[in-house]
């Protein structure tokens, strides 16, 4: 077995014993949510097709990644729309566990081959019906739920929802129904200047109570995502050390690959434009460490909630303090703190110590242990 490639200074190109390798199989979409982050430097629908091939990245992670235990996330652009690259992939890492992201609309046409590989199958939708259907077009979010429902039986996977909190008029409601349809629900502050204004953070700290408050009130493990991670790096923060290093849960300084469809790698899939962010190439075969790495212009480690957030976003982090884009600062990044503080003091009310000490040891185990935590962000 190949060892992990070093750089010249000794360092690991990939930190730990797993490597998500997260494939932008095609950057075409079948919908045009109007946030969209691939937007952003005419990224969205630029390559509509995988130019390198399965084998070639079969041998660039036997080059680079020998040793890792690796594991896919397909990813777009809408990756539904090229489902013989994934069956080509499937073909060729028949033991590496798959997670796919989709906008769900397209389940329907997805081989029962490839449902029955997939570890977990991430949704995206944006709250409720009428949030989701009005940044996603209209009747979105029924057709979602319904395909769900339906490839249910078809995946031994967990299916889970993907919010983009956008809207100040997302409620408690509309998120905690969502669990009755999925087996967890994760999201993310919406990264898009106009989201936080001041009266949009005050109902979503409302909303971050209610579901904080419900976490604890339940026997069960509530499963929403970033509720779970706060209480979880609380309460057994080793295994943050464990899963990213003790870095930021968003896993692009540490174990997280971004391979577009032209095989060029990059840490981050939001800043595939920065071309200064390459990391590598599967066609060239060559990879470095992640250039997107905590920086002393960063203020985390002075903040309260860097012993459970350790950083969150980190593409958020360097565009407010290494670029010094002051308006995403002001209007994206502090106001996302603001929000991630607000939860960990929310939860640090509840007594989360005493809650799990009390907690069944099935219980224990799911908040410790999920598998979820390997194919999102954790924090939102």
């Amino acid at each position: 077995m190949l060892s992990t490639r070093k750089l010249s200074s000794g360092e690991l190109v990939v930190t730990g014993n797993r490597v998500e390798l997260q494939l932008l199989t095609t950057l075409k979409c079948n919908l045009k949510c109007s946030y969209c982050s691939l937007g952003v430097g005419g990224v969205l629908r630029s390559q509509k097709h995988a130019t390198y091939t399965a084998e070639q990245l079969e041998a660039f992670v036997r080059t680079h990644l020998g040793g890792k235990e690796v594991y896919f996330t397909l990813y777009g652009g809408e990756p539904t729309l090229n489902i013989k690259f994934v069956l080509d992939l499937m073909d060729r890492f028949p033991n590496c566990r798959f997670n796919i992201q989709t906008n769900g609309t397209l389940l329907h046409r997805v081989p029962d081959r490839i449902l029955a590989r997939l570890s977990n199958i991430m949704i995206s939708v944006d709250g409720g019906e009428g949030i989701t259907d009005g940044y996603r077009g209209k009747g979105v979010y029924r057709k979602v739920l319904d395909n769900a429902a339906a490839v249910r039986a078809k995946t031994s996977g967990t299916l889970t929802a993907r919010v983009t909190w956008w809207s100040g008029e997302t409620t408690f409601e509309e998120l905690d129904e969502l669990t009755r349809s999925f087996d967890y629900v994760y999201f993310q502050f919406a990264q898009d200047a106009g989201a936080h204004t001041p009266d949009s953070v005050a109902k979503k700290k409302a909303v971050l109570a209610r579901l904080v408050e419900k976490f604890f009130a339940t026997d069960a493990c509530y499963p929403v995502v970033p509720i779970m991670g706060t209480v979880r790096n609380k309460v057994v923060p080793w295994r943050i050390n464990e899963l990213s290093a003790g870095m930021t849960q968003c896993r692009v300084s540490t174990n997280l690959l971004n391979v577009m469809p032209d095989g060029k790698i990059y840490p981050c899939p939001d800043l595939l434009y920065a071309k200064e962010l390459l990391q590598g190439d599967v066609i060239g075969n060559w990879v470095k460490k992640s250039p997107l790495q905590p920086h002393p212009n960063m203020p985390c480690r002075q903040c309260t909630a860097y012993h459970y957030c350790r950083g969150n976003c980190m593409k958020n982090m360097h565009l407010a303090y290494v670029k010094n884009d002051m308006s995403w600062r002001a209007q994206v990044t502090e106001p996302t703190c603001d929000l991630i503080r607000f939860m960990g003091e929310q939860v640090d009310r509840h007594d989360p110590h005493g809650w799990y000490a009390r907690a069944p040891l099935p219980v224990r185990n799911r908040l410790a242990n999920a598998e979820i935590y390997e194919f999102c962000e954790v924090m939102p």
